[in-house]
């Protein structure tokens, strides 16, 4: 399960060390150790890391299929993490060590930086593959975080990146070698912690004005 370390300003939530995929257990998880990093007190950034081969494999589809009369709540539930990451008062930074699939790669768009390693591991918007289209909240955020070349590459090809490709692309920010990306992910994000409160949250409530919301769509359908 998730858990929350911090280092010096810089608070690290780590989402785990399996698929990490958004079982409802999970995503109450995350949303509990949030609570903790909004409610600390003075200059604070939030890195977002994991650890193993995946960053993040998405929705916890199995758990999906067997509970499809609970889908569009917990659709929504999706949404509502990432339209509160995206809206953080604080810098916020995407640690991609492994591995950052579907609503795991939405789920780095909505922070604010990304550092991925550089020799292995792939950013991936399988929906096209696995017919799963895209919701209306997870399309504006998408292609408020990408250019309109990329977004439509990785939206309509389902393509892969490597971690090079991804820094070509506008993906990411930053490559790191490996065991060097949440470092890297701190060293981003640190210099902004004394920029963590209400101006930097209007700012980007403000900015995301729409995709935010977008993301506050409820009774949610995938298909």
């Amino acid at each position: 399960m998730p858990t929350l370390d911090r280092q010096d300003d810089v608070f690290v939530l780590d989402i785990g060390d399996t698929e990490n995929r958004f079982h409802p257990d999970w995503l109450a998880a995350v949303n509990s150790l949030l609570d903790q990093v909004e409610q600390a007190e003075g200059p604070k950034a939030l890195v977002t890391a994991a650890s193993g081969k995946f960053f993040s494999n998405g929705l916890d589809l199995d758990w999906l299929f067997a509970h499809g009369d609970q889908a569009g709540e917990y659709v929504a539930g999706v949404q509502e993490l990432f339209a509160r990451v995206l809206s953080l008062p604080m810098v916020t930074v995407a640690a991609l060590q492994g591995h950052t699939f579907a609503a795991g790669a939405m789920l780095s768009l909505a922070h604010d930086f990304r550092v991925m390693r550089a020799d292995r591991g792939f950013w991936s918007l399988p929906e096209a593959e696995i017919n799963i289209p895209f919701s209306v909240g997870m399309s504006a955020l998408i292609q408020s975080r990408l250019s309109p070349r990329t977004a439509h590459e990785a939206m309509v090809t389902a393509r892969r990146y490597g971690g090079h490709d991804a820094l070509a692309a506008g993906l990411v920010d930053r490559t790191a070698d490996e065991g060097a990306v949440r470092a890297a992910a701190i060293e981003l994000a640190a210099p902004h912690a004394a920029k963590a409160g209400p101006t930097v949250g209007t700012i980007k409530a403000r900015m995301y004005a729409g995709v935010l919301d977008a993301l506050g769509e409820k009774d949610l359908t995938l298909g």
